[in-house]
C-alpha cells in the first residue's frame, strides 16, 4: 500500500447495537479517504492506498485550516436534494487530469465528511477510544464550503430513522471505547444499511436479449476461487450495461473463477471474466444455500477491491 500512512479501519454488516457504548453517525455513500495533511501540503488516499488527491481539487485549501493531522472521512457528492449520489460521483473519481478535475469540481464538487482523527502534531491517535478521538476531532472546529465534521448521535433508533427521512445509505454504529484498528474488519464498528444490499464479484455474465443478460456473481472462498452467489439480471440498463462491459470485456477468460455450483442453466453460454469486478446488489432473502433472492445491481464498486468482499458485506 505505497504512499498511504495506514490503512482504514472496516466495519462489519448487522443489525442496529443498542446501549450506552454506542455512538451512531450517518452512513454516507461515497467512497472513502484519508487526508495525510503535513507541512501546509495535503494528500490523500482511497481505501486501496492509491492517492487521489489530484482528483479533487476543491479539497485543496483545508490545509489552510489544520496542520500535521490524519484524517478519515469519506468523499461525497451531494445532488440538489443534499443527498449524496455516487453514480455521479463515479464521473470524477478516476480523473487525474488536474485541468479535467478543475472543471468538474466548478459544475459537479464533492464535500469531504470527516468522522475520525488518527494523528495530530506527531501523535498517533489510533489507540485512543473513539469517544476520545472524536472529542478531539470535534475541537479542530473544522468546517468549510467543501468538509466538514457530521454530527454524532447516542439515540440509535433515532438516528437510523433520520438516516431514512434523509434518504441516507443508513447508520454507522461505533464502540466508544473502541481503538482504531487499521485495516481491520472489526464488530467494533457496524454499518446498518436502510436496504439489504452486499457486495459481489463478477465471475462472467450470460448473454440477453441485451449484451448482458444476467451477471454470474460470487464471493472469494478460501481457495481464491468464487463461490457462487447466483445470477443477477435486474437493474442492468443501457448507462449500467455500458458501464460494466467496458470493465469486463478486457477481462475475458476461457475458465470459469468459481470452484463449483454454478447451475448447468446459468453456466450455458456464460462468458467467463477475470474475478476484478466488484458491484452492489440489492435483494430479497437468501436461499438455504447462500444464492440471493429477486437480485438487482445498484452500482459497480470501482473503490472495493474483491479480496475485501466476503458474505458480511
Amino acid at each position: 500500500m505505497p504512499g498511504a500512512p495506514l490503512k482504514p479501519m472496516l466495519a462489519m454488516t448487522g443489525p442496529l447495537p443498542a446501549g450506552d457504548g454506542w455512538a451512531y453517525e450517518f452512513k454516507w455513500d461515497g467512497i472513502r479517504a484519508l487526508a495525510d495533511i503535513s507541512g501546509r501540503a495535503q494528500h490523500l488516499y482511497a481505501r486501496t492506498g492509491v492517492e487521489i488527491t489530484a482528483a479533487y481539487p476543491e479539497l485543496a485549501t483545508l490545509p489552510e485550516q489544520v496542520d500535521d493531522v490524519l484524517l478519515d472521512g469519506e468523499v461525497v457528492l451531494l445532488g440538489e436534494g443534499g443527498q449524496p449520489s455516487f453514480t455521479a460521483l463515479a464521473e470524477r473519481m478516476h480523473v487525474r487530469d488536474r485541468n479535467k478535475a478543475a472543471r468538474l469540481a466548478a459544475v459537479m464538487p464533492v464535500t469531504y465528511m470527516i468522522f475520525d482523527l488518527l494523528r495530530i502534531n506527531g501523535d498517533d491517535l489510533t489507540g485512543w477510544p473513539y469517544e476520545r478521538r472524536r472529542e478531539a476531532l470535534d475541537a479542530l472546529a473544522l468546517g468549510g464550503a467543501r468538509w466538514a465534521v457530521p454530527p454524532v448521535f447516542s439515540d440509535g433508533p433515532a438516528t437510523y430513522e433520520a438516516a431514512g427521512e434523509h434518504g441516507l445509505e443508513g447508520v454507522m454504529a461505533k464502540r466508544v471505547d473502541a481503538v482504531y484498528r487499521p485495516g481491520v474488519r472489526s464488530p467494533d464498528w457496524v454499518k446498518v444499511k436502510l436496504e439489504v444490499t452486499g457486495d459481489f464479484v463478477v465471475g462472467g455474465w450470460r448473454p440477453g436479449a441485451r449484451r448482458i443478460g444476467g451477471l454470474l456473481v460470487g464471493v472469494p472462498g478460501p481457495d481464491g476461487r468464487l463461490i457462487y452467489r447466483g445470477r443477477v439480471g435486474g437493474g442492468i440498463g443501457a448507462a449500467m450495461e455500458r458501464q460494466l462491459l467496458a470493465e469486463l470485456e478486457p477481462l475475458r477468460s476461457g475458465v470459469s473463477p468459481f470452484a463449483a455450483g454454478v447451475p448447468r442453466e446459468d453456466a450455458r453460454g456464460a462468458i467467463w471474466v477475470e474475478p476484478r469486478v466488484v458491484v452492489e446488489v440489492k435483494y430479497g432473502q437468501r436461499t438455504p444455500d447462500g444464492r440471493l433472492r429477486f437480485p438487482r445491481v445498484l452500482r459497480m464498486r470501482p473503490d472495493k477491491p474483491p479480496e475485501e468482499v466476503d458474505d458480511a458485506g
